[in-house]
């Protein structure tokens, strides 16, 4: 069974999505031009967003059936313009834990998540100071100290240089792979696709799965 599955799915009367698989522990990267639905089909997937026609199941089971802050939890939406609090990125952490009743991670499980995400940033550092892509960064990495079962990534390397970019994607992987983490990524970068997608869904007014 598919983790996710789309059937006759269409949204808003504007984007109309043929019939969608993504698999289990992979990495999927959805790939096209602009405004073809590729962020808008990330927020179908966590429930952000509803159909307007067809259905979205997540397991076997229509997303609308899930309590929608667990199933937002588990998988979890990292955007290009995250939400960040006028704090510490230390705090950041502590803030997200503390919704989860959860202690905050210790300085070394922080770090190790912000270099895993190339962002390679004082722990004290104030998030309102930075930028989008770097305050993006900031929210992966503690998206994914949260072990969620599926990340859900919009064009995370955007505002990266390709070396960069190569060594975060490649750690975001390894890690994701090693924990069993399903890994669903928007971009427009073909040779990134070509070096980390296990399957790559095309949507440009349908969708070819490779």
């Amino acid at each position: 069974m598919s983790l996710f599955a789309l059937k006759d799915v269409a949204f808003a009367d504007l984007i109309r999505y043929p019939d969608i698989e993504i698999a289990e522990g992979r990495v999927t990267y959805l790939v096209g031009e602009s405004g073809v639905g590729k962020t808008t089909l990330l927020r179908l997937l966590n429930g952000v967003a509803s159909a307007s026609a067809g259905e979205v199941l997540y397991r076997g089971n229509p997303v609308e059936s899930y309590d929608p802050v667990e199933l937002r939890r588990e998988v979890l939406l990292c955007g290009q313009a995250p939400w960040l609090f006028s704090a510490s990125v230390r705090e950041n952490f502590a803030q997200y834990y503390r919704y989860r009743d959860l202690d905050a991670p210790d300085d070394e499980m922080a770090l190790r998540f912000l270099r895993l995400c190339a962002a390679d940033f004082d722990l004290d550092a104030d998030c309102s100071t930075l930028s989008g892509g770097e305050r993006q960064r900031v929210f992966i990495a503690i998206c994914l100290s949260l072990a969620p079962a599926v990340l859900l990534l919009d064009e995370p390397t955007s505002a990266l240089d390709d070396a960069t970019a190569h060594r975060m994607m490649g750690a975001l992987k390894a890690y994701c792979t090693e924990e069993a983490i399903t890994l669903v990524v928007v971009s427009h970068n073909s040779a990134q696709t070509h070096d980390f997608a296990d399957d790559r869904i095309e949507l440009s007014g349908g969708a070819r799965e490779h």
